[in-house]
């Protein structure tokens, strides 16, 4: 990808997004944390749209899969609208219906929808396969929407060609996956060679949520922007859109600048001790992190009340903001070390209760699970009773 040229060298811009799963649920995380997830979604579509205002692009395309359903809660599709309609712009959108998102009797996209009729004038849905919208006189794109969640038609054969004699820079614009990585699946295939066989200049595509180049080096780029917000654990190289640049001088390849516009991070962490789960909690700005920690730790009893101090700070409490924006904590490895646990209790503690912090000792070494569970909490109990009354 490369940095962006000077403008007397460009002769057209555009911003290409895809994949914004408006309305998406995240039902493994609780009720309030879900919610600041899902509303996520809906406040990078103005940073998107900010974006391509200050590059003051010609255009921007919608590559499918904007909204997760295809007829999603008002919340949502009205969200998306009252941010197109506050934009008083002439530079037009193009909303692609995407495989989750597809063109139906009843989704957001069919003419008698509110948010279709909604929408501004500079706002275009496609419609039917082999769309056409002019950009100028010079470029156009051409486009063809999914009419249905998944299917084997390849859309992209579905863009006209090029015809003899039309210089204009050719934008294709599909959802679809491609044939490039392990495990493919074939929803809406996009065979290798598309866009030079139909004759484009530039393949604006939708469905992977990383950031990726298909077919890297060929003359004309067929490019997926991923997720603008990443969606799960795991997904790499989301965050971003794609902001494309074309040459004046139609020998040279169009240009392609990747643009942050993700406010969100996930992480997934181990602690195996206590400085790392220090450390972590030292860590600077994570507001907007997604956290998924994993204790697999045995702390001495001194240390233990610490260990939840630190999760508190992390998560919050009734008496705390949370540090972290999102946080799943899988406790099942947080152990008590109690190897040595009588020498950390006061040495001149009553023998009735060593007594009995012995026996729980040996049931939290020897016992059943259960036992040994047991058995470190009413030991821990003990241990902070002994420590508050010394």
């Amino acid at each position: 990808m490369s940095d962006a040229p000077g403008d007397s060298d460009v002769a057209l811009t555009l911003l290409h997004t895809a994949d914004w799963h408006l309305g998406r649920r995240f039902p493994a995380f609780e009720r309030e944390q879900e919610t600041r997830l899902t509303r996520a979604r809906l406040e990078v579509v103005g940073r998107i749209l900010d974006v391509a205002e200050s590059r003051n692009v010609d255009a921007v395309l919608c590559a499918g899969d904007l909204f997760d359903e295809p007829a999603p809660a008002q919340l949502w599709w009205g969200g998306v609208l009252k941010e197109f309609q506050r934009r008083h712009w002439q530079r037009p959108v193009v909303l692609l219906p995407g495989n989750h998102d597809p063109l139906t009797s009843n989704s957001i996209y069919h003419q008698a929808h509110p948010f279709r009729r909604g929408l501004p004038r500079y706002v275009h849905v496609v419609d039917e396969p082999g769309w056409e919208l002019p950009l100028g006189d010079n470029a156009v794109v051409v486009a063809s929407p999914c009419t249905s969640a998944a299917g084997d038609t390849r859309l992209v054969e579905s863009l006209p060609k090029r015809e003899a004699g039309d210089e204009r820079i050719r934008i294709g614009l599909v959802h679809g996956q491609t044939f490039d990585i392990d495990g493919h699946q074939t929803n809406f295939p996009i065979p290798r060679g598309s866009a030079a066989e139909r004759g484009l200049d530039y393949l604006a595509i939708g469905d992977t949520h990383a950031f990726r180049e298909v077919e890297p080096g060929a003359s004309a780029p067929t490019i997926y922007p991923g997720a603008p917000e990443a969606t799960s654990f795991g997904e790499k190289d989301t965050g971003n859109v794609a902001v494309v640049f074309f040459p004046l001088d139609r020998r040279r390849r169009p240009l392609v600048h990747r643009e942050a516009v993700g406010a969100w991070k996930w992480r997934e962490e181990i602690c195996h001790s206590m400085p790392e789960l220090r450390a972590l909690a030292d860590e600077g700005e994570l507001s907007k992190t997604v956290l998924r920690l994993t204790l697999n730790m045995a702390v001495p009893m001194g240390e233990y009340d610490e260990a939840e101090r630190l999760l508190a700070s992390l998560g919050g409490s009734l008496a705390a903001t949370p540090r972290v924006g999102v946080l799943n904590v899988n406790r099942e490895g947080l152990r008590l070390m109690t190897e040595d646990a009588i020498a950390q209790f006061n040495a001149d503690m009553p023998d009735v209760l060593r007594a009995t912090a012995q026996r729980l000792q040996t049931l939290a070494q020897d016992g059943d699970p259960q036992q040994k569970e047991h058995a470190e909490r009413a030991l821990h109990h003990l241990y902070r009773l002994v420590q508050d009354a010394a």
